[in-house]
């Protein structure tokens, strides 16, 4: 009984954490939308510095696991948060505002989350006893993950409304002030949580081989690479096409509101990943991991490449928020609609690439969990070079590479997934 007690307590806290990831990480698109109005190319560059931390630290994370634990490991992470969201609140205090000063904020935030992001995936899979059911505990965290993802562009939409030349960082500065009580809170709670400690019971263990060694591992890292970046593109390009101030993307110049509509309409891909979270988490015991991948990777092809083809006038009614009006329908292209749905299809893939990926991998967890960790770079390369593609082209051209990458997960889910190297002794 005090056994299942503390599970759960594990279980609570790290699903937390798993909002925690979210809330940080989707401030970088739609603070983008400050910084694109002075500087043209800089609307992804935050979201790029805040994913190339993971290409530093996610070895280096995974093998903190080892030596010092999953705790003091998470300890470490939000401490590293609190800096990053204050150097990015001080990058509002200099002159007009400095993006040097804020793209370094977003760096030193992607270590905190490329840490907690180590930790907490794992700890529900071992929590969750690996299998279906450790899925469907990474699918539970997801759905708070998505929870936050839902309310923090919807929030930055809501604080700076219609953007122009004057807006700044000091615009979301409420914003940035919760996040650093929201890490000091969590630094004392979690210090008084007990959590177990399976990579530290394995340090005498003898490690013949490596996660490198598993091709259904090594073909999974691959997944998340351009999964991470199937996830921030599709609602970050959505953003950018409802919000573009020059009449390139789907409102005239000048709209008013334009800005919050886009942030409350990209807001509602991630409150669809956390309704598709929480339905996964549901059926998850009975349907398998490899069923939901391959049916919803599917489903996302047709969607976008209907949003793709379909004509730019065929409109759709979805809600948006205005300053001063609260919320209201808006006539959008039929395309938002679409692109919006595909939450429904990514909310599952993560969980389900991570939990394919780790099966069977043993004492080998932890390193594995570390080297996914630095390809979540694949968060800040794919939807740059997608934003370029946008620029160069068109919106919807950039959607043809999102399809590219649904169609090799649907390769792994189908094939690479499998197991194939049994034979390596993982105990």
């Amino acid at each position: 009984m005090e056994k299942k007690k503390v599970n759960m307590v594990a279980v609570i806290t790290m699903c937390f954490i798993f909002a925690m990831i979210s809330f940080v990480t989707n401030m970088a698109a739609p603070f983008g939308n400050i910084w694109q109005v002075k500087y043209s190319n800089a609307g992804m560059l935050g979201n790029l510095m805040n994913f190339a931390a993971y290409l530093f630290m996610g070895i280096p994370a995974g093998k903190m696991l080892v030596k010092v634990g999953y705790k003091k490991t998470t300890l470490i992470a939000l401490a590293v948060g609190l800096v990053g969201v204050f150097v990015q609140w001080l990058s509002s205090k200099v002159g007009g505002g400095s993006l040097v000063i804020y793209l370094l904020g977003a760096f030193i935030c992607g270590f905190c989350v490329c840490m907690l992001n180590t930790v907490v995936n794992p700890m529900l899979n071992i929590l969750g006893g690996g299998g279906n059911r450790g899925n469907q505990f990474i699918q539970i965290g997801g759905t708070l993950n998505s929870l936050s993802g839902t309310l923090t562009p919807f929030l930055v939409g809501v604080l700076i409304g219609t953007v122009t030349d004057k807006t700044s960082m000091s615009d979301v500065a409420p914003l940035l002030f919760i996040a650093m009580g929201v890490f000091a809170v969590a630094f004392v709670i979690i210090s008084f949580v007990k959590i177990p400690e399976p990579a530290q019971e394995r340090k005498s263990v003898k490690y013949e081989a490596s996660p490198w060694k598993f091709r259904h591992c090594v073909l999974g890292i691959v997944a998340i690479f351009f999964y991470v970046g199937i996830e921030i593109g599709i609602p970050s390009q959505l953003n950018f096409f409802l919000s573009d101030p020059n009449g390139k993307g789907a409102f005239a110049a000048g709209t008013l509101g334009a800005a919050a509509i886009g942030g409350a309409i990209a807001a509602m891909y991630w409150l669809l990943m956390m309704v598709g979270r929480l339905c996964s988490s549901l059926i998850s015991g009975k349907v398998s991991t490899r069923t939901q991948l391959v049916t919803l990777s599917s489903v996302a092809i047709l969607l976008i490449f209907l949003g793709i083809v379909l004509p730019k006038d065929i409109m759709v009614s979805m809600p948006g928020y205005v300053a001063g009006q609260g919320f209201v329908m808006h006539s959008v292209p039929v395309t938002a609609l679409l692109f919006v749905l595909c939450g429904l299809c990514t909310s599952v893939m993560w969980g389900a690439i991570f939990n394919l990926s780790v099966e069977g991998l043993g004492k080998y967890t932890e390193q594995a969990s570390g080297i996914f960790m630095m390809m979540v770079v694949g968060g800040g390369i794919m939807p740059l070079l997608q934003d370029v593609i946008a620029k160069n082209v068109s919106y919807m051209a950039s959607y043809w590479l999102v399809i590219a990458m649904l169609a090799y997960i649907l390769f792994y889910a189908v094939w690479g997934s499998k197991n194939v190297n049994k034979d390596i002794p993982v105990d």
